[in-house]
């Protein structure tokens, strides 16, 4: 793989290979993702179109909400005109259109995910966590009261609702209850996230609803747009414009880093397969890298790819709340979903990092959030 497309083209091709049984049970219905113009939504509509197109099979019909902040991105408009695509602009913030459509499928990923977009725009992060989601389950449930019963409903929570965990709940299992600050310069996105959590497990036991939650792990690659402000999109921005790369902390602190092609897989088996008021981390066990170390290993890829003659360098953020609340370790438990809904990640994270670098390489321009 050499070319931003070829990445694309495997990595589509990955999904459907692991998601076959997942997409045929899906075949012939209808799918709601909201907030699908963003970074998980790259690849969660692009593979099913993808499936719609080799399988054979009858398509899946997926309809895309977005309040298209920034105009519809340009990979969403090479695919508006597929009959079984569907683009409506809407806030989720905002009540429900009156002619909202039946859904077999609903997937709500609209959320600021980057700390520093969602602390710029944190009422409108809570919004989209908290009323946003209420207006779904509500839907769900008016579904149910209609005898039109939706077939599943995921909702994208983070892994940040377990703020900075203690050592020895380090890897980090669903069980683990958080240690989270309510007030600090987080709090807008975790808090809320928390919160919706809550909304879910009540709708799916009071209600007999098949919700499902998923709580993602440091997912990048491919969508993560080079404006995100995020550490890889930083990195990236700076290896393409020829500059050392700048790190805003001591390089100490850890994370796994789970390539989004095997996201995606984990996000589509816990809307197909997991079980209702269910949480499920989903990300990759090891190598639990340092910052530091992040660098040098894009460093070298770049090194080999590019030609990139850069270093990296440490400064200090502007940002005097930067570093506050960030955790000093996140890698998790996915034992559940590996059990419950046959998740399974295979890229490793050199490889996903050379596939996320030749990525940037073709989409190196990106408006700011």
């Amino acid at each position: 793989m050499k070319t931003a497309q070829e990445v694309v083209s495997t990595d589509l091709e990955y999904i459907a290979s692991k998601l076959g049984p997942e997409f045929e049970t899906m075949s012939g219905r209808s799918l709601l993702i909201i907030g699908g113009a963003g970074f998980l939504g790259y690849y969660l509509v692009q593979s099913v179109v993808h499936w719609n197109n080799v399988s054979g099979q009858a398509p899946i019909k997926i309809t895309v909400f977005d309040n298209y902040m920034r105009g519809v991105p340009d990979w969403l408009k090479s695919i508006q005109d597929d009959d079984n695509v569907t683009l409506v602009t809407h806030d989720i913030t905002e009540p429900l259109p009156d002619d909202m459509a039946d859904f077999d499928y609903i997937i709500h990923a609209a959320s600021i995910a980057s700390p520093i977009y969602y602390r710029q725009h944190a009422l409108k992060t809570m919004d989209a966590n908290v009323g946003g989601l209420r207006y779904m389950l509500d839907y769900a449930l008016a579904q149910h009261s209609k005898e039109k019963p939706i077939k599943g409903f995921l909702f994208f929570s983070t892994s940040e609702i377990y703020g900075d965990p203690t050592p020895e709940s380090i890897p980090t299992p669903e069980t683990y209850r958080g240690n989270v600050s309510c007030t600090g310069p987080r709090a807008c996105y975790d808090e809320s996230k928390r919160y919706g959590e809550t909304l879910c497990v009540v709708f799916a036991q009071q209600y007999d609803l098949p919700i499902t939650i998923a709580r993602p792990f440091n997912n990048y690659g491919p969508g993560l747009k080079i404006s995100d402000r995020r550490v890889l999109p930083d990195f990236a921005r700076d290896i393409f414009a020829e500059r050392d790369i700048v790190m805003f902390s001591d390089g100490a602190p850890t994370r796994t880093f789970c390539y989004v092609a095997d996201a995606v897989c984990g996000y589509y088996k816990i809307l197909l397969n997991g079980k209702p008021g269910e949480a499920y981390n989903i990300g990759i066990e090891d190598p639990e890298i340092s910052m530091a170390n992040l660098a040098e290993r894009v460093i070298a890829i770049a090194r080999d790819e590019f030609g990139y003659q850069g270093k990296a360098v440490f400064q200090v953020s502007e940002d005097k709340d930067y570093l506050v609340d960030n955790p000093n370790r996140r890698c998790p438990v996915i034992a559940k979903a590996r059990s419950d809904i046959g998740y399974d990640p295979e890229i490793g994270v050199d490889e996903g990092l050379r596939r996320a670098m030749i990525w940037y390489s073709g989409n190196r321009d990106a408006e700011d959030m």
